[in-house]
């Protein structure tokens, strides 16, 4: 897994395009701390190849996470959002534009770090 940086953040998500009609795969809780969540999405560094794209927290402040089983019914529409502001990390489903209101999103994260890995779709 590689760290993602606070300032590589939007290049990350223009790179797969907000993950705008991607697919959520899984949510994985590792530990009271730490929790991944696995996405395919279009990949704009490999000419829009669907790969796996896997996110891990760590350091987890908030969460509200959604069962495996609901997964596939989530609308990803607005793509996902992630903020990295305030010396965390956000992650929400949806189009959202900062950490109090990100809360409003049907799944979202707060954590201290994130990492991600990517994989064959």
């Amino acid at each position: 897994m590689r760290p993602l940086l606070k300032k590589d953040c939007n290049a990350f998500l223009k790179r797969f395009d907000n993950f705008i009609d991607a697919e959520l795969r899984s949510i994985e809780i590792i530990s009271a701390n730490s929790v991944k969540i696995t996405l395919a999405a279009q990949d704009g560094a490999r000419e829009f190849d669907w790969i796996t794209v896997t996110l891990e927290f760590n350091g987890i402040k908030g969460a509200l996470l959604l069962e495996n089983s609901k997964l596939s019914h989530v609308d990803m529409s607005e793509g996902i959002t992630l903020l990295c502001e305030e010396n965390r990390f956000a992650f929400g489903i949806g189009s959202y534009t900062n950490l109090r209101n990100i809360t409003d999103s049907v799944c979202y994260i707060k954590a201290d770090s994130l990492k991600y890995l990517q994989g064959e779709f």
